[in-house]
């Protein structure tokens, strides 16, 4: 169960940053492709021109790392679905009624 919740929180963190921030890395293909010519734009500057290739590798530096985050949670989710790992607990590790540990506890002793 727990690899199921790690698994959508990845997804869900991988979607989030794609939406947040993916914004600013789609112009460098269009800018290389179409004008030959990158720009780096700020807010209190004119833009200033870079080369294209440091604007597409910083481009697929952060695809991967979505992809790293949604591919961690799929496997995550896969693992959670198919493992039965989860609930196999050793018998001197299980705990709660049941157990073969509370009978010998000392207060079945004092009876």
């Amino acid at each position: 169960m727990r690899f199921i919740m790690i698994g959508i929180a990845l997804i869900f963190v991988g979607f989030i940053i794609l939406g947040g921030f993916g914004n600013n890395f789609q112009a460098a293909t269009l800018e290389s492709n179409e004008f030959g010519t990158c720009y780096e734009y700020s807010d209190n500057s004119p833009p200033i021109e870079i080369n294209c290739s440091f604007k597409i590798f910083d481009q697929t530096v952060f695809f991967a790392l979505v992809i790293a985050f949604i591919g961690a949670g799929i496997i995550s989710l896969v693992k959670g679905t198919r493992g039965d790992w989860d609930n196999k607990v050793k018998p001197e590790d299980i705990v709660g009624p049941g157990n073969n540990q509370n009978e010998n506890s000392d207060d079945s002793k004092k009876d």
